[in-house]
């Protein structure tokens, strides 16, 4: 029987939920499915630039293991721009670092309720309007 995973840890949820190919509507193709420890390694690595074993500690997994974690990622980003696939990011087995919520309204994305006094996007005051993303953690 083979041992549990650790949960990753994600600083950050994505801005969006996915992205889609220019030019062919989104039902024509099934979406590639990347969840968000794969998002968060190409982000780390590829974005802010972090050699792989510091991008494994901060998502604190062993570096073999982001090193997966990142080839998978790659492999759905080919494959969705070859064949014209969209992506949506969901899932997985990660926790995030801090409580995140999002607008209903407007999408922003918010650290923490009590940094919330009013969203400057879409003006709503009430804390009802927003959504917790800790509900996103459970694996799909």
């Amino acid at each position: 029987m083979p041992r549990p995973q650790k949960n990753r840890k994600i600083c950050n949820p994505p801005k969006m939920q996915g992205f889609k190919p220019f030019g062919i509507a989104v039902c024509e193709t099934d979406p590639i499915i990347m969840q968000y420890d794969e998002y968060e390694s190409i982000k780390l690595v590829n974005y802010d630039n972090l050699p792989q074993n510091e991008a494994a500690e901060q998502m604190e997994v062993s570096r073999p293991t982001l090193t997966r974690i990142y080839n998978s990622a790659l492999t759905k980003i080919t494959q969705a721009f070859v064949e014209g696939k969209s992506i949506v990011i969901e899932g997985g087995n990660f926790e995030f670092e801090k409580d995140w919520y999002k607008c209903t309204k407007c999408y922003k994305l918010i650290e923490g309720i009590e940094n919330h006094t009013k969203c400057s996007d879409c003006c709503r005051h009430d804390i009802d309007e927003l959504i917790s993303l800790k509900n996103i953690s459970i694996l799909k």
